[in-house]
């Protein structure tokens, strides 16, 4: 995990600095690595159910949304924000990096899962 987590940070930090590299500010935080594990995310649980709070006019509501659909919105807004022509102190594009590496990460360190045999799964109840 460590590993994982370190790794998609470097990437959203390399992501974040080819957007920019004259920039004089620097970029502090953990939230490309955190990326890189929502990437990791929606690639092994792309189903899982989110619970969310939604604003209905004047309501509030909890519902649960798929992951990938949950995620996929919230890459879409990175990417959006990112193409804005002003500065908003945020790394949008070391989230994108960080997202992107997860990705790939996942992809080539996770090992294929096979279902288990339903014999195994009824042994350990008896």
């Amino acid at each position: 995990f460590l590993a994982f987590y370190m790794l998609s940070g470097i990437g959203a930090t390399a992501v974040h600095f080819l957007s920019d590299p004259h920039s004089p500010i620097p970029a502090v935080g953990a939230s490309g690595a955190i990326s890189g594990l929502l990437g990791a995310y929606v690639l092994l649980f792309p189903q899982a159910q989110i619970r969310t709070l939604v604003i209905y006019g004047f309501f509030l509501r909890l519902v649960l949304v798929p992951a990938f659909l949950y995620i996929g919105f919230w890459f879409l807004m990175q990417l959006l924000f990112a193409m804005l022509p002003t500065y908003m102190g945020i790394a949008y594009w070391a989230h994108i990096g960080g997202f992107l590496t997860g990705l790939i990460l996942i992809k080539l360190l996770a090992r294929r899962r096979r279902p288990t045999p339903i014999y195994q799964v009824y042994y350990h109840y008896v």
